[in-house]
């Protein structure tokens, strides 16, 4: 039988260094999203080959204006401290349904990284 854990729950801390400058991008609803890259590495492993990626781009989406007006404020390679919840983001075009996950931040910092 499963140990119980608990309540389900959609958390996520990440630190990293952003990757570009923040994007404001306008909605179809006429509301506004910052959105950004951090890059997190990844951990040591020695099972990892050579080819294997050494840090991972993580999607971030800032829509209320407390964070949207912080995220405007980070420049590119600056250390940043997100967290929030995965959200997938599902969208259609003409060649159909597209989609992608990323985290929807609720508090972000900048923070100074080694």
């Amino acid at each position: 039988m499963a140990a119980s854990l608990g309540a389900a729950t959609n958390e996520v801390h990440i630190i990293g260094r952003l990757r570009d400058a923040p994007e404001v991008k306008q909605l179809p609803s006429g509301d506004e999203v910052v959105s950004f890259r951090v890059a997190v590495p990844r951990p040591d492993d020695a099972r990892r080959s050579a080819r294997s990626p050494r840090s991972d781009l993580i999607d971030v989406s800032c829509y209320s204006a407390r964070t949207r007006r912080s995220a405007a404020r980070l420049t590119d390679g600056q250390g940043v401290e997100v967290t929030g919840a995965m959200r997938r983001r599902v969208w259609r075009t003409p060649a159909g349904v597209n989609g992608r996950l990323d985290v929807e931040a609720s508090t972000l910092r900048a923070v100074r990284l080694d």
